[in-house]
């Protein structure tokens, strides 16, 4: 009863949406008949925090108890990517398994229109989301935070499977006026279920927590999907005043930054307690990751983050804009505490789900691979070869990794702008994880076989 329940909220949806459950239904079955109920699922994604960027991952001045407690509960990723080196693009990714690109985001998506102006870009809503697969098994669905993949009407989070919606719609927002502001006037971007909402003076973060304590409270008895998606550490730096405080030692922008990466830890350790304190902790498979790289943007006081010995920060397809921490926790079925050294990617997550949950994969055209063996038994990646691509302008962005070798395709560094790059750059990161060292003139027949893979791809 309840898949025929859903079935009638997937009419609202396109026809490409509808097309593909139709032809799910005849191989639709449940793995959890016979193995209880399936797990909930929260995937905690969060903006501009650098490949390094806690303590966990090696940051020793940084204070991180909730994120190096997941981990401890888990397995952390060590050569995890990012979908794209930028907002919109990453998030594509992650939610459709697909490469951006292929999921009609190529670069960001527009900010709050001004009156009179309707901005249509955004994620088709004919792309079949995490939220669509889970809403389909049975799930509850929700999105709190941060979404940037359209302000249009089909393009928000209750276009694409999302049966609630809770933040802003655009790239970011001042966290206590909860309005965008630059490219003129400033906007106002807080909405819940496309209503416009406002809490003024409020901080945007604990709004959050307290918006995903109510969905997790009203479905703790049902199967629930909630994608807290945070607007931490991401510009504007508005760090608690304990932590600028308590970091009033590290230089400038380092303590800045810092302390807004300290405010993000408390908040996912809020939102981990009202789990635990529900009793839900084994039944829920937590997913941690960070859109991309730290930012070297002039609204994040040019730096702060760290990513240690990869090169470049947001924006670059260098391994400092798309190597990103990821962790995954489900105690008394994933292992804890464990490393997991495989090549993966956040495209990967869609199909994970599914493996874990017993989910139906509505859209078989996928990029990502399922992660289920490596994280429960170290299987090697599934991958061969991964593509990057985004749009600046008129100019793709692009990058082939296959093994140890990786190509980049008109190459940019914003943490060193004034370098002028060869438009194509090897590295092999089994040699030199730092990429300082162009190596496409010593391998001219590795560039083709690379370059050939990634127009293939196209």
């Amino acid at each position: 009863m309840l898949f025929w329940t859903h079935l009638m909220n997937v009419f609202r949806s396109s026809d490409v949406k509808l097309l593909c459950l139709v032809l799910a239904l005849g191989t639709c079955s449940s793995s959890s008949a016979d193995d209880g109920p399936p797990p909930n699922v929260i995937i905690i994604l969060v903006d501009d925090l650098g490949s390094l960027d806690t303590h966990v991952y090696g940051a020793e001045d940084l204070v991180t108890p909730h994120l190096d407690a997941l981990a401890e509960r888990g397995v952390r990723f060590t050569q995890f990517y990012a979908a794209a080196p930028v907002c919109s693009p990453s998030r594509a990714g992650l939610l459709t398994g697909r490469y951006p690109v292929r999921a009609g985001v190529p670069w960001n998506a527009p900010p709050p229109p001004l009156p009179g102006i309707v901005y249509e870009a955004g994620m088709p809503t004919s792309e079949v989301t995490i939220a669509d697969m889970l809403h389909e098994a049975g799930y509850a669905t929700a999105l709190v935070g941060k979404w940037h993949l359209g302000v249009a009407p089909g393009k928000t989070p209750i276009d694409q499977g999302f049966d609630h919606s809770f933040g802003h719609l655009s790239g970011c927002i001042d966290n206590y006026s909860h309005t965008f502001y630059w490219h003129g006037p400033n906007r106002h971007d807080l909405w819940r279920n496309g209503e416009e909402v406002f809490a003024d003076g409020e901080f945007f973060p604990d709004l959050m927590v307290a918006e995903a304590t109510q969905f997790i409270e009203a479905h703790r008895d049902e199967p629930f999907f909630l994608y807290f998606a945070m607007n931490l550490p991401h510009y504007p730096l508005q760090g608690e005043a304990h932590w600028l405080e308590h970091y009033e030692h590290l230089p400038y922008p380092r303590n800045l930054y810092a302390a807004q990466v300290s405010t993000m830890d408390e908040r996912i350790g809020g939102l981990i307690a009202v789990v635990d304190e529900l009793g839900l902790r084994e039944r829920t498979l937590i997913i941690f990751q960070s859109d991309h790289g730290h930012s070297v943007e002039e609204r994040t006081h040019f730096g702060g983050g760290y990513s240690g010995p990869y090169r470049s920060a947001k924006f670059s397809l260098f391994e400092g804009g798309i190597r990103v921490p990821a962790i995954v926790s489900l105690p008394g079925t994933i292992p804890e505490g464990e490393l997991r050294d495989q090549v993966a990617h956040s495209c990967d997550w869609l199909p994970t789900i599914a493996d874990f949950t017993g989910a139906t994969i509505l859209n078989d055209d996928l990029d990502g691979l399922s992660l289920k063996d490596v994280i429960l038994s170290n299987a090697l990646t599934p991958h061969e070869v991964l593509h990057w691509q985004v749009e600046l302008g008129t100019e793709s962005l692009w990058a082939v990794r296959e093994g140890d070798w990786k190509l980049i395709g008109n190459p940019i560094d914003p943490t060193a702008p004034e370098e002028l790059l060869d438009p194509l750059f090897l590295s092999n990161l089994a040699d030199d994880i730092t990429e300082q060292t162009n190596l496409a003139e010593q391998h001219p027949e590795i560039v083709d076989r690379l370059r050939a893979l990634h127009e293939a791809s196209q």
